[in-house]
């Protein structure tokens, strides 16, 4: 098996994209919070006490997305020409769903997975004074288009 980030000696490298053709990108990626029954309560009435819950988590997951390649060193830096990040309350968590796009050399599963993840992490960070057994139980990608694999769909 051949690593596509390491080079002939095995030593980490950045994949040079300059020859690929852009083309139209899009991911999406999903994850989620749990957190007990008041700190669901406290979401749907807006009476968590450091603020709106949603809307910091949905804007934390959009400016994360753009910030990847500070993040992942072996990542590119790409345009993300679109970013959005869905929450919806369940029973007993917080279901995230990021979807990303751009037209460019390389995929933007990273940035979706970033932005489910950074969104989770805000949702931890407003709710923790009043939940501090809230966690972050799952992030994937389920779905992508475009570049030279194509579409994929996760089977589950």
């Amino acid at each position: 098996m051949k690593f596509t980030h390491l080079n002939n000696a095995g030593e980490a490298y950045m994949v040079d994209v300059t020859a690929k053709t852009p083309t139209v990108r899009e991911a999406t990626a999903v994850g989620k919070v749990s957190a007990s029954a008041a700190v669901m309560q406290a979401l749907r009435d807006g009476t968590v006490p450091k603020g709106d819950v949603l809307a910091v988590a949905r804007i934390a997951g959009i400016a994360a997305a753009k910030r990847v390649p500070e993040l992942l060193p072996l990542a590119h830096t790409i345009g993300v020409h679109g970013a959005a990040v869905e929450l919806d309350l369940q029973d007993d968590h917080v279901a995230i769903k990021a979807t990303v796009r751009t037209a460019d050399r390389t995929g933007v599963e990273m940035e979706a997975l970033t932005a489910v993840t950074v969104s989770a992490l805000a949702i931890i960070d407003m709710v923790k004074g009043v939940d501090r057994s809230a966690a972050i139980e799952e992030c994937k990608i389920i779905a992508k288009s475009g570049g030279r694999s194509g579409n994929w769909v996760r089977g589950e």
